[in-house]
């Protein structure tokens, strides 16, 4: 996927339209047109100001890298815990073990 296709994508998901999106991000409403419909490619610091605006990395805006899944709440999240005690960080693991499993288990009984 292209970044202006994701930027759509992350836009219509936050209920924003490019004018809301330019607002925001301090990016012109008629560059943002242009980023979406892949006549212009962003510089990384439009890039960064359109990232920052839609809560995401600039992985994930750019659709590369390994975070490019996570937003920035998630990212910041995974950070936090390397801060934990160990037996803390076991215990929030195994935890999110349980619900991954249950959910794969949910999956494949539905199908």
């Amino acid at each position: 996927m292209n970044t202006g296709k994701i930027i759509v994508e992350l836009r219509e998901k936050k209920g924003m339209n490019q004018g809301d999106l330019a607002a925001r991000s301090g990016v012109s409403r008629v560059m943002i047109g242009k980023y979406e419909r892949g006549e212009a490619s962003p510089s990384i610091d439009a890039a960064k100001k359109i990232a920052d605006a839609l809560e995401v990395s600039l992985d994930h805006l750019v659709g590369e890298g390994m975070y490019k899944g996570f937003d920035k709440k998630t990212l910041q999240r995974f950070r936090d815990l390397e801060h934990l005690e160990d037996d803390k960080k076991k215990t929030l693991f195994d935890l999110i073990d349980t619900y991954i499993r249950d959910a794969k288990a949910r999956k494949a009984y539905a199908h």
